[in-house]
C-alpha cells in the first residue's frame, strides 16, 4: 500500500469517529432538551438529506479539484455545523449541515482509492476503509456515550476559558465541543495527502448539465446485470443498518433499560459483528463470486426479528455480534463489485455519487418512516419486526432477480462475471 493511502485512513478514522460521537450527542442533546422521541428518530433521515439533494453535484466537484482539498473543505462544513449546535441553532437543522460536509467527503474519499491504486488492492482497501470506518462508528458511538457519561462529562464541564462565557452547561454540549477539535485534527491530516497524477475535470458551467449526467449514470448502473444487483444490495443494506444505529438505542432503552451512554456502546457491538465480517470477506471473497452472498441477507432479516426476544444482555451480545457479523460479509464483496461496474460504466467518483444517492435516499425514506411511525406510536419492538420483515423480503425479490438474469440473460451475465474475474487476477 502506498504511503498516502495510510495519510487518507487517518482522516477518514478521525472524520468518521467524530460523525458518530455527534449523532449519540445529538440524541442526548435532544432528550435533555425535551424534544419528541420522533425528533430523535429524524437525525438519521436529517443527515442523509444533502446525500441525496447534492449527489449530481459532488462527485463532479470531487473530480474537479485535488481529493485532499475537497476533504478539507468538508470537514471544516462539519464543524460549522458543530457550531450551530452548540450555539442554538435547532438541532435537526445543525445535524443536516454537518450531514452537508459528509456528503461532499465521500466521493473524494473513495475516488481517491481509484486514483491511488491498482484494481488488484481495491477489495483490499474496501476491506481496509470499511473495516476503519466500522471501527470508528464502534469508538465513535463509544466516545459519544462516554463523554456525556459520568466519569468525563464533570471534567469537561470544569474546564472554564477566562471572561469568556462559553455558554456550555450540559453534558451533550460538553461532548460536542470536543468533537470540534476532532474534526480540526482530520482537516490536518487531509492537508497531508498526496495530490494524485490524476488529471482534474472540468465543472461544467450549467448545474443543470450534471443533473442529466447524473440522472443518466444512475439509469447505466441499474440497468447493467449485476450493477443492479449490487446497488439494490447495498442500498436496502445502508437503509437499514443507517437506522438500526437508532433502534438499537430505543430497543436497549426498552428491552434493557439502558439510559444512552448504555445504550451506545450496544451499537457499537453490532459494529464489531461488521468488522470481523467485513475483514473475512475481504480475506475470502473474490470479486466474481460477489452475488453468492445474497442469501445471507435473506438470513439477516430474519435475525433481527430476534431481538423481541432479547432482554438480557448476556446473551443480547454475540447476538448483535453475529447480526453485525452477517451484514458485513454481505457488504464488502457487494460494495466491490459495484465499484468495479461503476468504475468500467462511468468513473469512479460519478458511480459513488449513483451509489450514495440510492443508499442515501434510502435511508432518507426509512428514517422518515420510521419517525412518522414512531410518531404515530409504533413502538420499538413494532420498528424492529417490520425492519426485519422488510430486509427477508427485499433480499428475497433481489435474490429471485439474480435469478431471472441469470437465467434469461446468461451470455450477458457471464461476460460481466469474467470481467471481474480477469480484474481481481490482473496485476
Amino acid at each position: 500500500m502506498k504511503k498516502g493511502f495510510f495519510t487518507i485512513m487517518a482522516a477518514q478514522s478521525f472524520s468518521s469517529l467524530a460523525d458518530n460521537a455527534l449523532f449519540v450527542a445529538a440524541v442526548e442533546l435532544l432528550k435533555t432538551s425535551g424534544a419528541a422521541e420522533w425528533q430523535r428518530a429524524a437525525l438519521v433521515p436529517m443527515f442523509a438529506l444533502f446525500y441525496v439533494v447534492l449527489a449530481p453535484f459532488v462527485g463532479a466537484f470531487a473530480d474537479a479539484w485535488p481529493k485532499g482539498k475537497v476533504m478539507f473543505l468538508s470537514n471544516a462544513i462539519k464543524v460549522v455545523g458543530c457550531l450551530m449546535m452548540l450555539f442554538g441553532a435547532h438541532p435537526l437543522m445543525a445535524y443536516a449541515v454537518v450531514g452537508l460536509g459528509a456528503a461532499a467527503y465521500s466521493p473524494a474519499k473513495y475516488g481517491i482509492l481509484t486514483e491511488l491504486l491498482p484494481p488488484s488492492q481495491l477489495v483490499k482497501a474496501n476491506g481496509w476503509i470499511e473495516g476503519l470506518t466500522i471501527m470508528s462508528i464502534i469508538f465513535g458511538v463509544v466516545l459519544g456515550g462516554q463523554l456525556m457519561g459520568h466519569t468525563i462529562s464533570p471534567h469537561l464541564l470544569a474546564i472554564d476559558f477566562p471572561f469568556i462565557d462559553t455558554g456550555i452547561d450540559t453534558p451533550p454540549e460538553a461532548a460536542i465541543a470536543t468533537l470540534v477539535f476532532l474534526y480540526v485534527l482530520a482537516a490536518g491530516f487531509n492537508l497531508r495527502i498526496p495530490r494524485t497524477d490524476t488529471p482534474l475535470q472540468h465543472f461544467p458551467a450549467q448545474p443543470l448539465v450534471l443533473v442529466q449526467d447524473f440522472i443518466t449514470c444512475n439509469r447505466r448502473l441499474w440497468r447493467d446485470r449485476l450493477g443492479q444487483i449490487s446497488l439494490s444490495t447495498t442500498t436496502l443494506f445502508w437503509g437499514v443498518s443507517g437506522n438500526l444505529r437508532y433502534i438499537v438505542l430505543a430497543w436497549a432503552a426498552v428491552a434493557l433499560g439502558y439510559d444512552t451512554t448504555k445504550a451506545s456502546s450496544l451499537v457499537g457491538v453490532v459494529a464489531v459483528g461488521t468488522a470481523i465480517g467485513a475483514v473475512v470477506a475481504s480475506m475470502k471473497m473474490r470479486l466474481d463470486a460477489a452475488t453468492k452472498v445474497i442469501p445471507l441477507g435473506i438470513s439477516m432479516g430474519v435475525l433481527v426479528l430476534g431481538m423481541n426476544w432479547l432482554r438480557d444482555v448476556t446473551l443480547a451480545i454475540p447476538f448483535l455480534i453475529l447480526l453485525g457479523g452477517l451484514s458485513g460479509f454481505l457488504v464488502v464483496p457487494m460494495n466491490a463489485l459495484l465499484q468495479h461496474r461503476g468504475h468500467n460504466l462511468m468513473g469512479a467518483g460519478r458511480s459513488i455519487a449513483v451509489q450514495n444517492f440510492n443508499e442515501q435516499a434510502c435511508i432518507l425514506a426509512l428514517g422518515f418512516l420510521y419517525s412518522a411511525s414512531t410518531k404515530a406510536g409504533l413502538s420499538a419492538y413494532g420498528a424492529i419486526t417490520s425492519f426485519g420483515l422488510t430486509v427477508a423480503g427485499f433480499m428475497y425479490v433481489i435474490k429471485l432477480w439474480h435469478e431471472r438474469n441469470v437465467r434469461t440473460h446468461a451470455t450477458e451475465v457471464e461476460q460481466l462475471l469474467a470481467v471481474a474475474r480477469s480484474d481481481s487476477h490482473h496485476h
